[in-house]
């Protein structure tokens, strides 16, 4: 009797201790979760367990819907918040704080034994992609007469994601504007699978992804068109994500903080942390940091408490480093 209640004790305290662990709630981009469980794992161990982080994976979109209704700390963006959730956010008096992070360059791929494709243009995929092709752009001769007549099959995100969003912008010439029927999935590892166990398929997914899964995955060069700095096919990698010739599928990252969430002295920590890291840790998993100045001016805005957005509510196609330091003022 003695002994089982000193256990039940014990359990209790245990269950208490754990319960006063502050939890940090992360959701959204799966582009953006590579980097920020890296930064999860690097601060809880900092830490020694007085702090827990998870981190989910439900899209950008999907993290967003969560996100303004205040169910999470920090969501992760592989796109600026749009003018639908500035509204929800407004709708529930949540305000942010908005973080460039990173760049991320979008990478179509392709399986490893595909020997016809050498590089695509823009005008290409929008001929695989658009709403009209469903039903029509079948096979891929379809698309290039010089390809095989085999079923086409493509792979994308999902249209929570943020990936979805900006690649139709960029490639299509409207968000969200895709033909339907092909495997969509808001997890990349997803598509990494299809692409890398189908000869004739084709899909996109980021470029940490595809570095990634060297082995499963052939990265096709893209021709970006009319716009583009070089009018010649170029692989995405870091070198070209920063000196932003690899067009249109260039695209900075961001984590919101909750201005609710940051009054928390471990989300603030937390915050300060990632900021101070990403030199190290982005390229670590494969995305392109911004320069130190960006970092710096990131972690003004949260001393500062600096609320909103610059991108008025819209993403911006081919936004080049310099570009968006200055907008969000680090040069």
């Amino acid at each position: 009797m003695f002994k089982s209640m000193i256990l039940s004790a014990a359990l209790f305290l245990g269950v208490a201790a754990h319960a006063q662990v502050p939890v940090i709630k992360i959701d959204g981009s799966s582009t953006v979760f590579p980097i920020t469980e890296a930064m999860a794992e690097e601060f809880q161990t900092a830490q020694k367990g007085k702090v827990r982080v998870t981190v989910g994976i439900s899209g950008t979109g999907g993290g967003f819907k969560k996100f303004c209704r205040g169910e999470i700390d920090v969501q992760n963006a592989s796109r600026p918040i749009q003018t639908a959730e500035l509204e929800a956010c407004r709708k529930t008096s949540v305000k942010f704080i908005e973080l460039p992070i990173a760049y991320d360059a979008t990478a179509v791929v392709v399986n490893p034994k595909n020997t016809w494709l050498k590089s695509i243009t823009v005008a290409e995929l929008k001929k695989m992609w658009e709403p009209a092709a469903q039903g029509k752009v079948m096979t891929w001769a379809d698309v290039n007469p010089a390809w095989p007549k085999e079923k086409l099959k493509l792979y994308g995100a999902g249209s929570d994601s943020g990936t979805f969003d900006y690649f139709t912008e960029a490639v299509v010439g409207k968000s969200k504007s895709s033909r339907g029927d092909y495997t969509a999935s808001e997890d990349d590892n997803t598509l990494v699978t299809g692409v890398s166990t189908d000869l004739y398929a084709l899909g996109y997914v980021p470029l940490a992804y595809a570095a990634e899964n060297k082995a499963k995955l052939k990265v096709v060069p893209v021709v970006g068109g009319d716009k583009a700095p070089k009018k010649e096919a170029i692989m995405p990698s870091r070198e070209t994500v920063e000196a932003g010739t690899y067009f249109p599928l260039s695209r900075p990252v961001f984590i919101y903080v909750s201005e609710a969430s940051m009054k928390k002295a471990e989300i603030k920590d937390f915050v300060n942390f990632y900021l101070s890291n990403c030199a190290t840790i982005v390229p670590e998993v494969k995305y392109v940091p911004l320069p130190a100045k960006a970092y710096e001016t990131g972690k003004a805005h949260v001393k500062n408490n600096k609320l909103g957005t610059v991108f008025g509510g819209h993403s911006e196609v081919g936004l080049k480093i310099d570009q968006l330091m200055k907008r969000e003022g680090s040069l």
